[in-house]
């Protein structure tokens, strides 16, 4: 962030916006309680604006913080829509981490996730990570045109039988034929907010939101779908590159609205009649580059405003014949949803499982009541069930609906993990 725009933000004419950092093991899923965060503007480091310390839960309180005007994420500009800032968080017996170029939007929350390596541990972790522009706001490669339908009876091509979300993608951060970039294991949701954070404006309508998220996860499951890297020779799924794939920016932050849309639509993904495959939706901004059979990010922003549906913005572009489909299959969950929301009163087998699982994430997180696994569906389950939706950043609600229900099982699935490996 250049001083002019630093200035900008410490008058008093800007807008405000929200940021969280939460502090974790390298794992993921394990958080670091008495982390200290250090706040700075990026381009000023010694400019320290708050020191807060994370909770129990490895999570700080959310910071409000000041960005430029709301209505410079609302149309194509020249001014940086995003305040940038800088955290540096170290913590007892952990390696310090610095994460510069966080973005800030107004009027949203900006959620900063920092992975901490023991001392004592072999890792090699990044201890310095540099957030780059927005995809609206940077300059990027333009995609190279691809057909959004693969041909898959070609000799020696792998395809999978049907279509499954996958519980990782390994991205490779770089184009494809650079072997010096890394490959990256991320989970598939976490993939997905990525790209969206680096390459929409969470400031955005939610259908609009919800319309790229789609073409994001269509993009993606298509890439897994047919295995198209792995058919070329590659070990990874997905890359980095804005001229092959999607921005994924290791490290970057995430708004906590798209966070919610994709906990809500992950199994989801864009079908066209009698094609099995997700379709390839292929986007650009719109405005510094033209993509007639596209989506245009820009131009969905603008039917979001006038009030299109995410599939009225979608069938604008790609035709009347695109419509949403569900993966038959979601990997690495033990159980699927149950097709009905969870709440007080509910009792049975499902209530049960999802009690059990609570009781072993609160070991990790003991900011979350204890329970009793009983398949009865009190306010001492509902409780704990609103701590879990405060923490993971899901709608308070204290009912465990479809995205509630899946956060459970992953956050389950990666505790038992790591208890494993001890």
């Amino acid at each position: 962030m250049s001083r002019q725009n630093i200035r900008y933000l410490q008058n008093d004419t800007t807008d405000e916006g929200n940021l969280q950092v939460n502090v974790e093991t390298p794992s993921g899923m394990l958080p670091i309680e008495g982390a200290r965060v250090s706040i700075s503007y990026t381009g000023q480091p010694d400019s320290q604006l708050e020191q807060v310390t994370t909770n129990s839960s490895g999570q700080t309180e959310q910071i409000e913080l000041r960005t430029p005007p709301l209505e410079y994420s609302m149309a194509p500009s020249e001014q940086q829509p995003y305040a940038e800032y800088t955290i540096q968080v170290t913590a007892e017996g952990y390696i310090p981490v610095n994460v510069s170029g966080i973005q800030v939007l107004a009027g949203e929350t900006a959620v900063q996730t920092v992975r901490l390596a023991s001392r004592e541990s072999d890792l090699n972790p990044v201890d310095n990570i540099v957030i780059p522009a927005n995809t609206l706001f940077g300059n990027f490669p333009p995609k190279i045109p691809e057909d959004e339908i693969k041909p898959l009876e070609e000799s020696g091509e792998i395809v999978l039988s049907r279509v499954v979300v996958p519980e990782y993608v390994v991205v490779h951060d770089g184009a494809p034929s650079d072997s010096t970039a890394r490959d990256y294991y991320v989970t598939y949701k976490d993939y997905i907010k990525n790209v969206a954070s680096s390459e929409v404006y969470a400031t955005w309508p939610d259908a609009t939101l919800r319309a790229n998220i789609l073409a994001i996860m269509s993009f993606t499951l298509n890439r897994v779908y047919t295995e198209w890297y792995r058919n070329k020779g590659y070990d990874f799924t997905i890359t980095s590159s804005t001229a092959f794939d999607h921005k994924w920016i290791y490290g970057r932050n995430i708004f906590e609205n798209i966070s919610q849309i994709v906990d809500d639509i992950f199994q989801n993904y864009l079908s066209r009649p009698n094609v099995k495959q997700p379709i390839l939706t292929q986007y650009c901004d719109g405005q510094r580059v033209s993509c007639p059979n596209w989506m245009s990010q820009w131009g969905s922003k603008d039917l979001g405003d006038q009030g299109y549906s995410f599939i009225e913005i979608l069938r604008y572009y790609y035709g009347s014949d695109m419509y949403v489909n569900e993966a038959d299959e979601i990997a690495g969950i033990p159980s699927s949803w149950p097709r009905e929301d969870l709440s007080i009163g509910s009792r049975g087998e499902k209530v049960r499982q999802m009690q059990s699982q609570l009781v072993r994430i609160a070991r990790a997180y003991p900011a979350i009541p204890t329970i009793a696994a009983d398949g009865i569906y009190g306010p001492r389950t509902a409780e704990a069930v609103e701590t879990f939706q405060s923490i993971f950043g899901l709608p308070v609600t204290g009912v465990v609906d479809y995205a509630t229900w899946y956060k459970i099982s992953e956050i389950y699935v990666g505790v038992t993990r790591i208890a494993e490996l001890f």
